[in-house]
């Protein structure tokens, strides 16, 4: 038996794979298996054995009985008083036998469960039997415990499964640490410590929790305080506010309004490509069963390059241009498409939240996200051309944006960024030519932007680790449009509407004709 499982060990998958190197360790210089424990208490061992001889009784009609007591009333039954007349009389003569009253080792009564678990036709119908993976079916048995359970769980049912099955009774074993207060310390109730999983989850909520447990390393032991939960909430509250957004920004889109990715503009296909890119970084992790990379890869795209990059930038196309807009379609069509997939892959986290999410969001869809896939085909938006484009446009963006225009504003030279027209120097002829054909205006959310080639004044602001750029801050000229906020000298070109630009005014146009406005 020893044999068997040690060649089971190797046709498992261990997470972490050190759990490997620990199990068969323990297997290799096991000396033998003490099967039951003289104790007080414990599941009994319920053989007989007649008198004078080893083997135990085999009797259908004896098991029965035993086992219909047992259900009954419980495993105590074995030593009430008469129990060897009970279970053993009319087909037996009780003083031929002897009563083993040992009971079960508390490692061998737990290892059993797959006996009765993966092979209970009623209660998992379709998953009898063991190692479906290996004998080509299309399921997997993971084992999930705390990194002791190589010393038990793991090691009994393994052990019995070998013994009784020939194979191992998992495909995965999936083993985490423990978890300790902010300071490294056991939580104890003596030491006031402890946190109660359902007294955390009605003060901040089970999503909370469930992120916090998804953003730890669990293959090691993890902490957990009020500090620690602090940042988790502040952290879950980004994620649902950035949902909620997308929820409002598209309770106006429609089907009819989506529009193809290869007719979009370069910003929406950037997005697009991001998209693609950090699905194969979910799935991937989400199938190593890292979920901390999970949280670690879309945090940050929906902080960084949804939140404070493209949706920032598209606010102007969403909120200002007019229904027919392309550019405004075209939008939309990302943001639908980013909410799917966030939704999709925060669900196995943030449960709740996603589920009551996407019933806004799908409302005459599924009935629930938990029985949606993840995102399918976003291979095809891959485009690393044009991410390349788009890296160095980003560089050139952070002198303007995170640099030149944040002075300003902390001098109180301008108020929002919409107030300045800076001039932006490049003497770097690659970066240069990425800005090419790029309304760089609208990329860096201002009224307007002068791009010159040359090195700029010694004055100007300059970032060290983006060589040859260099931005001078200019506020921008002319009215300020009541609808845009942006700053132009043709508000007031449209007489019917004289308080916008020209393109506002168009958009206000349509939306009378559609009698939406006012």
């Amino acid at each position: 038996m020893r044999a068997v499982a040690l060649e089971e060990i190797t046709k498992v998958r261990w997470e972490p794979a050190s759990g490997q190197n620990r199990i068969t360790g323990m297997i290799a210089a096991k000396p033998d298996w003490v099967m039951s424990r003289q104790r007080a208490w414990g599941v009994p061992i319920a053989v007989f054995v007649k008198k004078g001889e080893h083997a135990p009784l085999v009797d259908a009609r004896v098991n029965k009985r035993i086992a219909d007591a047992f259900e009954a009333e419980g495993a105590d039954a074995w030593f009430a008083e008469g129990a060897k007349a009970r279970f053993l009389a009319p087909d037996h003569n009780p003083d031929d036998y002897d009563k083993v009253d040992d009971v079960l080792d508390v490692w061998f009564d737990s290892g059993s469960t797959h006996a009765f678990v993966l092979e209970d036709a009623k209660h998992f119908p379709g998953l009898q039997g063991v190692h479906r993976i290996r004998d080509g079916g299309a399921d997997e048995v993971m084992y999930l415990e705390g990194s002791d359970q190589h010393r038990g769980w793991f090691h009994s049912s393994l052990l019995e499964s070998c013994g009784t099955r020939g194979r191992a009774p998992y495909d995965v074993v999936l083993t985490h640490g423990f978890t300790l207060d902010e300071h490294g310390r056991k939580m104890s109730k003596s030491q006031f410590n402890a946190l109660a999983p359902d007294k955390l989850i009605n003060e901040i909520g089970a999503d909370v929790l469930r992120l916090w447990a998804a953003s730890v390393d669990y293959s090691d032991d993890q902490r957990l305080g009020p500090e620690i939960l602090k940042f988790t909430t502040d952290n879950y509250r980004k994620l649902r506010n950035t949902i909620r957004w997308m929820l409002g920004s598209l309770a106006h889109f429609s089907e009819g309004d989506r529009v193809d990715w290869k007719s979009m503009p370069e910003l929406e296909r950037l997005m697009l490509h991001r998209l693609a890119e950090i699905d194969a970084t979910v799935q991937q992790a989400y199938a190593d069963f890292d979920y901390k990379k999970v949280v670690a890869t879309v945090t940050p795209f929906m902080t960084g390059d949804c939140s404070a990059f493209y949706f920032d930038i598209r606010k102007d196309a969403l909120y200002c241009e007019a229904p027919s807009s392309h550019l405004r379609k075209s939008a939309l069509s990302v943001v639908d498409a980013i909410c799917d997939a966030v939704l999709k892959w925060l669900a196995p986290i943030l449960v709740f939240t996603t589920d009551e999410a996407w019933a806004m969001f799908r409302p005459n869809g599924a009935p629930s996200v938990h029985v949606e896939i993840f995102p399918q085909g976003l291979g095809a938006w891959r485009d690393e051309a044009l991410a390349e484009r788009w890296r160095k446009i980003r560089r050139v963006r952070a002198v303007v944006v995170t640099g030149a225009l944040e002075i300003e504003r902390a001098n109180k030279t301008i108020g929002a960024s919409l107030e300045a027209a800076p001039i932006v120097h490049v003497s770097d002829a690659d970066l240069r030519a990425a800005l090419d054909g790029v309304d760089f205006a609208e990329v860096c959310i201002t009224s307007g932007v002068d791009i010159r080639a040359d090195e700029g004044p010694a004055d100007a602001f300059r970032l060290p680790d983006v060589s040859g750029v260099a931005v001078a801050p200019v506020k921008a000229q002319g009215r300020k449009c009541a609808r845009s906020w942006k700053i132009s000298p043709l508000v007031g070109a449209d007489a019917e509407f004289p308080d916008v630009t020209p393109r506002d005014a168009a958009a206000l146009r349509e939306l009378k004709a559609l009698g939406r406005w006012p």
